[in-house]
């Protein structure tokens, strides 16, 4: 009798182990999430949360919690008055030499090659929400909603319920701004869903519904 229950055991270990490998084949893999996050404009986003918004603002429009501290400057950032060079220059040698203001550092000793050039791409779409907002989620949320926001992340697996297919998504703005703001529980929802209000600013998340309509397979509820 020990043997077919040993091989009972063993059939069973095996079609488990199968199961697991064929959710774990519909998740989002490593190669995606690093696919994801190494784009120049996600890389280039981080850059700029992390040197720039202060001053500059989440929109680039100049309205940021430093800005009034600098007098009267234009902080405005537009890649329609400017070119290429002229924001490259900027960035690498400061204001002074471009006849702006003297608060604008010069980060050519303290950031890459590859952080200018990536910061560089994204002063081109820092105007635009959506863009902004793919950002925000690349950075945030794919971890459970998965790069497609399709809830296959890859620690989808962990949780039940999983997290929300956020392409197939019947609720609307408002809905969103609140449970991203408040998080799950809050909302009736699963409790791993953070308080992303405690983080994010507001137009983040602001930026961040506004990419997530552009996710969308199916039209949300009213």
């Amino acid at each position: 009798m020990r043997l077919p229950l040993f091989m009972a055991g063993m059939m069973a270990l095996v079609l488990s182990a199968g199961a697991i490998s064929i959710t774990h084949a519909k998740t989002d893999s490593r190669k995606d999430i690093k696919a994801a996050k190494s784009k120049p404009l996600i890389r280039g986003g981080i850059v700029y949360k992390s040197y720039c918004v202060l001053c500059h603002g989440e929109r680039g429009d100049g309205m940021a919690r430093a800005t009034k501290l600098y007098g009267q400057g234009n902080l405005l950032i537009s890649m329609d008055d400017h070119n290429y060079e002229y924001y490259e220059k900027l960035i690498r040698e400061g204001g002074l030499p471009l006849g702006r203001s003297r608060y604008m550092p010069a980060y050519e000793d303290e950031l890459s090659e590859e952080q200018i050039g990536d910061v560089m791409e994204y002063l081109y779409i820092v105007n635009d929400p959506v863009s902004r907002g793919e950002m925000v989620f690349m950075t945030n949320c794919i971890l459970c909603h998965g790069v497609k926001g399709n809830g296959k992340g890859r620690a989808s697996v962990m949780y039940d319920p999983p997290p929300a297919d956020l392409t197939r998504s019947d609720k609307n703005d408002d809905y969103k701004r609140m449970i991203i703001t408040m998080g799950g529980a809050a909302m009736g929802r699963s409790e791993v869903m953070p308080e992303w209000g405690l983080q994010l600013k507001d137009q983040e998340i602001e930026d961040v519904i506004a990419y997530l309509r552009t996710i969308l397979v199916a039209s949300p509820g009213k």
